[in-house]
């Protein structure tokens, strides 16, 4: 009997869906896990754990056949761990209560799995309308975070016994507990990004300006332990999402100029390699020339960046226990370094040329 149960809790896959006021996505999300699972025909369960919703969001998991968790964290970490806790399989699907999965990403997901992957993840595209920044950000993001070997939380997946051996998600964390999670499994195995995408909702930057969202990652990147430790630094991008009025700011000037100041910036760094091929002298006076100057300070600048991702990805080195994850951080941390010297080193002489 105990052997039996012990085979059915391998082959069972249990989908975590955090879930806080959802009630007019999380029923699609549900539907759409169920259909997929059904296709793959192994038994699965779904968690929906409800952390302090004051609408119908349980309701409507219990309608759809889900185990509700009920708790009052208000903390995404806390919340997933919660889920993971209450659940009974040995593969870990964590689903945000706003995303679509189907069954082309469950069965790549589980191909993974099945070849040996401690966990992996699905980029995502988003839903609605948005504004035009917004996708090619999110597919510029989706190539870093690709090499980098990271995944959102949108849709992430893993082992049982990888995520426990890491501690699950750290609640130390107010956000991104899914890339720190995703670090951390590279330690006991590999990660996959899956080719395919998983479709999860617009709204936050429906309701967040271009300018902000785009500061809050410059900022995450920069202090990542000073911005994701406090709750307070990411109040208002992860925790303020409005679900009924996500669409009334599009009307707003003010936000219209920020997105279309935030389009310009993201353009400049997606094309970046463009504005950085040597011209022949004829082409390097007059207007263009002038502007491709500019672009090029402008990405000196912002590549400083590389001076903390260098330092992340030396840490994660350090720690990194597998020859073949200490081959790719060894060259993604060499790589930030010497772009991170080499932008220190043009903006260190643009401004002394400039005084």
């Amino acid at each position: 009997m105990r052997g039996r149960l012990t085979e059915m809790r391998r082959a069972m896959l249990s989908f975590v869906v955090p879930a806080h006021n959802e009630e007019a996505l999380v029923g699609r999300t549900l539907d759409a896990i169920r259909a997929a699972a059904d296709a793959i025909g192994q038994p699965f369960e779904m968690v929906v754990v409800d952390d302090a919703s004051t609408d119908r969001t349980a309701e409507i998991a219990r309608e759809r056949g889900a185990n509700v968790v009920q708790v009052n964290y208000r903390q995404i970490a806390a919340t997933r761990n919660a889920g993971a806790k209450a659940a009974r399989g040995e593969r870990l699907f964590f689903v945000d209560a706003d995303t679509v999965v189907d069954e082309r990403v469950l069965r790549a997901a589980l191909r993974a799995l099945d070849n040996g992957a401690a966990g992996g993840g699905a980029p995502p595209k988003l839903e609605g309308p948005v504004p035009l920044y917004a996708p090619l950000f999110v597919l510029w993001l989706s190539v870093f975070m690709r090499i980098a070997g990271l995944s959102g939380g949108a849709f992430l997946f893993c082992t049982r016994q990888a995520f426990e051996a890491v501690g699950g998600f750290d609640e130390q964390l107010f956000g991104a507990e899914d890339a720190a999670l995703s670090s951390a499994l590279r330690r006991e195995g590999r990660f996959v990004v899956l080719w395919t995408r998983v479709l999860t909702s617009g709204r936050r930057v429906r309701t967040a300006s271009g300018l902000r969202v785009l500061g809050f990652f410059v900022r995450t990147a920069i202090l990542p332990s000073n911005t994701l430790k406090r709750r307070a630094n990411v109040e208002k991008m992860w925790y303020q999402s409005n679900r009924e009025r996500d669409h009334e700011r599009f009307g707003s000037l003010t936000y219209r100029a920020a997105n279309a100041a935030a389009l310009a910036i993201v353009l400049i760094v997606v094309t970046s390699p463009v504005w950085m091929i040597p011209l022949p002298e004829s082409l390097r006076g007059g207007m263009f020339g002038t502007v491709r100057y500019g672009i090029q300070i402008f990405m000196c600048h912002f590549g400083l960046v590389a001076w903390p991702c260098a330092y992340f990805l030396g840490r994660a080195l350090a720690k990194q226990t597998r020859w073949t994850e200490r081959i790719k951080l060894g060259v993604l941390f060499a790589v930030c370094l010497w772009a991170a010297y080499n932008n220190a080193r043009e903006v260190f002489l643009f401004w002394a040329d400039a005084f």
